[in-house]
């Protein structure tokens, strides 16, 4: 299910400070974390807002890729929601008819229909939602050591849904599926070592796990990896290694690593001061809708010729663009 957006409590919140009459200074202000047990809440039949994250690519017999459009309203054009905020009839249709098809595969022993099967139970694509049906299906797949039905299987004890929330078994499935080498499970472990839920804190576990998911691609866990290396927790503090994995995630779309990316060129921080890769950076995460960076561009407009601006514009709008059409791909 939905990966465990960034490190939560102390997800780094960037207040990027311009003095009039000093250089660039770069604040990193993180939250206190906090550990967490077990917390013995009634289950709900919680719904993730995120389900297009929840369905497992295989897209034999459903274009997934049409079908998380769908869920999530990215359509161009009119979306799929009525104006009251609701699923139009042919969505509602749709998931319906997507239901059948994971019904069906899933009982032929399909691991990625019975993990669709799950997530759509839960959502109530089928008549009400079941999260009796949504459990017996992910340790299904998970008896038979499908990784993302581990990985959902600690989302639901994550939040609670249809189960008492327990962050001892939400770390018991994040550890099954990460030691199956399933990378999106590995930043969730890595996540609940960081911060001591479900187990004791262990920041350098946790950089262990971010690393492992970090080089097969997870934009999410070079971030982690880099917010480590930034503040010496786990690993040794070392800004240029920082520097590189903020800049990884930044190239594969991560808005606060193109953030702490911009920002650390701008001073030079881990890396050699360069202002219209500074500007390039936050202008791309400007452009992805996160307005923290619009200060720093006003002040670099400043500093930079008209000519250095329009490039670095350029490059960030390419960029995007790029990323844009691999996801459609």
């Amino acid at each position: 299910m939905s990966q465990i957006p960034r490190r939560l409590d102390r997800q780094s919140i960037f207040h990027l400070l311009w003095s009039l009459f000093s250089a660039l200074v770069l604040l990193v202000v993180s939250q206190p974390s906090h550990a967490q047990g077990n917390v013995d809440l009634a289950p709900s039949a919680c719904v993730p807002s995120n389900l297009s994250a929840l369905i497992v690519a295989d897209g034999k017999t459903v274009r997934v890729s049409e079908l998380t459009e769908a869920i999530d309203g990215k359509r161009r054009g009119p979306g799929p929601v009525s104006p009251d905020g609701s699923p139009t009839p042919s969505v509602i249709q749709q998931r319906k008819e997507a239901y059948k098809v994971f019904s069906r595969e899933a009982r032929q022993g399909n691991l990625s229909a019975m993990t669709n099967l799950a997530v759509s139970s839960l959502a109530g694509w089928g008549g009400k939602p079941n999260a009796g049906a949504s459990l017996y299906w992910l340790q299904a797949a998970a008896d038979r050591g499908f990784g993302p039905a581990f990985y959902d299987l600690g989302i639901l004890y994550f939040k609670g849904c249809g189960v008492r929330q327990d962050m001892g078994e939400a770390f018991r499935f994040f550890e099954l599926g990460a030691k199956g080498g399933y990378a999106a499970a590995q930043v969730n472990l890595g996540y609940f070592y960081d911060h001591g839920w479900g187990t004791a804190q262990d920041h350098a576990a946790a950089a262990r796990w971010y690393l492992s998911a970090a080089e097969s691609g997870e934009a999410q866990a070079q971030y982690n990896l880099a917010d480590l290396y930034l503040h010496g927790e786990g690993v040794p503090m070392d800004e240029a290694t920082a520097f590189v994995w903020y800049q990884k995630a930044a190239t594969q779309g991560h808005i606060g690593a193109r953030l702490m990316a911009g920002s650390m060129l701008a001073v030079g921080r881990g890396t050699p001061k360069d202002l219209a890769g500074a500007y390039f950076w936050i202008f791309a995460a400007v452009l992805q809708g996160d307005e923290r960076g619009v200060p720093i561009l006003r002040t670099l407009e400043g500093q930079l010729r008209g000519a250095e601006i329009e490039e670095a514009k350029a490059r960030a709008q390419l960029l995007l663009a790029g990323l844009a059409a691999a996801k459609n791909q």
